[in-house]
């Protein structure tokens, strides 16, 4: 799943929102998929909705502001294998 989330965050990074999405809802139990997937909801808008997946990971709404920034953080911990700590 690691090459496909790291397609997910860089399809995120360039807007891709929907491509994004659709990949990190393949797996729904994966702590990153969810990371992502609340940061996707976040850049929608979707509090709510962000807030329900961030619960389920080590991170919170509002660690990071800019959502740029935390995909960067995602795709680093991705590359550098910290994925598998989790």
């Amino acid at each position: 799943m690691s090459a496909d989330l790291l397609d997910a965050v860089n399809a995120a990074l360039a807007g891709k929102w929907d491509r994004a999405h659709a990949i990190v809802q393949r797996d729904e139990d994966d702590p990153f998929a969810c990371w992502l997937h609340a940061v996707l909801h976040k850049i929608e808008g979707d509090a709510g909705n962000s807030r329900y997946w961030y619960a389920r990971t080590g991170h919170s709404y509002g660690e990071f502001a800019d959502a740029q920034q935390e995909l960067a953080a995602i795709k680093r911990e991705l590359e550098s294998g910290r994925r598998d700590e989790r």
